[in-house]
């Protein structure tokens, strides 16, 4: 069992689609998250489900037909399942043995599958641009790689976000997006058990929108990067720091810088 407890300051710069005439917005946001971890062993593999809510207060602001203009949100952002097994690789073993295990195996390749649901449960007003829920299903499969040999570990992982319609979307509209690819990739290394420090970064491309029939041409293509460190603070309790910057390449999408820590138990 695994349980953690996060906070992230996101800052962002927003570039919306032009026909709605906003321009120099601006996004501050506190986002507090719970996450439940539970591993298992399913077909004689290591697997695990997993379940995460958030709670996020946000504040915009820009010019709306050359106005200033800002607007305040809060409350819980959408519920987020997800079920990940390895098809290959670390077997499901009890604590001990696995100590043992990693301490012998020197070099491992590790290949796995999962499937994240994220749940329409956030706060929504269908009267109101900007909302903390999507008010939509997005279901994202994954498949990843992981490559361990010594202290080092090296990961891939690629996914593709699969949108349901909402059909509720601002000013009566039903909005469609096409799937949205992504690609990252991650190399940590591990001073001692529990101590590491990690470099990461990652491709997006996709999410085109449909509104109520009309192709929005607003396709989504963004670079990003992330520095994370953790250490541990007792044999069960850890904790996590990280930055992340998201930078778009269209002219449609928004630049963000996020700085966050968790602290995290298992049993």
């Amino acid at each position: 069992n695994f349980a953690g407890l996060g906070y992230a300051y996101t800052k962002a710069d927003i570039f919306f689609d032009p026909v709605l005439r906003i321009e120099d917005a601006e996004m501050e946001m506190h986002t507090w998250a719970f996450r439940y971890i539970r591993s298992f062993e399913l077909f004689q593999k290591s697997a695990r489900i997993g379940f995460t809510q958030g709670f996020q207060e946000g504040r915009w602001k820009g010019l709306v037909d050359g106005v200033s203009t800002s607007i305040k949100r809060s409350g819980l952002s959408d519920s987020v399942l997800r079920f990940a097994i390895n098809l290959y690789g670390a077997p499901p073993l009890e604590i001990k043995e696995f100590k043992t295990y990693r301490a012998k195996v020197d070099v491992e390749t590790i290949f796995g599958a999962a499937l994240v649901v994220h749940l329409p449960t956030g706060d929504y007003m269908n009267d109101k641009l900007i909302n903390l829920s999507t008010n939509r299903f997005t279901f994202r499969p994954q498949f990843g790689v992981v490559h361990n040999r010594g202290k080092w570990s090296m990961e891939l992982t690629g996914a593709v976000w699969l949108y349901t319609d909402n059909n509720d979307f601002f000013n009566g509209n039903k909005l469609e997006q096409d799937p949205y690819y992504t690609i990252q990739t991650h190399l940590v290394y591990t001073f001692r058990p529990g101590l590491w420090a990690s470099a990461g970064a990652g491709y997006g491309y996709g999410r085109k929108s449909t509104l109520s029939g009309v192709d929005k041409n607003d396709r989504r293509e963004n670079l990003g990067w992330v520095l994370s460190f953790g250490f541990p603070i007792t044999r069960q309790l850890g904790v996590k720091f990280a930055y992340r910057a998201i930078i778009a390449q269209e002219s449609i999408g928004q630049d963000s810088n996020d700085i966050g820590a968790a602290f995290s138990i298992f049993w």
